[in-house]
């Protein structure tokens, strides 16, 4: 693979960018991901969520921090998605 191709392939990496609420794991957050998406039928905007568990190696990522996570290989059952960067440190009252 030449290194244009593998710069491409970053490229066309798939990321989301989501608020954690689980940090509970090792090497493990859980990350809420939101979309806004219209009604079929009434038209009203609504709130749709989902949930990824994604890999972060130190442990650095906290409760309510605002990330970017990106797809990769599986690296267990569940986890196939890795912490990119903080976007927004969660606010500390």
């Amino acid at each position: 693979m030449s290194e244009t191709q593998n710069i491409e392939a970053v490229k066309n990496q798939r990321t989301l960018v989501g608020k954690i609420v689980s940090n509970k794991m090792d090497k493990t957050v859980v990350v809420r991901v939101e979309r806004r998406v219209k009604h079929p039928v009434f038209g009203k905007i609504i709130v749709r969520s989902a949930k990824y568990k994604a890999h972060d190696e130190t442990n650095q990522y906290n409760e309510g921090d605002t990330v970017e996570i990106a797809e990769g290989r599986p690296i267990s059952r569940d986890k196939s998605w890795t912490v990119v960067r903080l976007l927004e440190a969660a606010r500390v009252i």
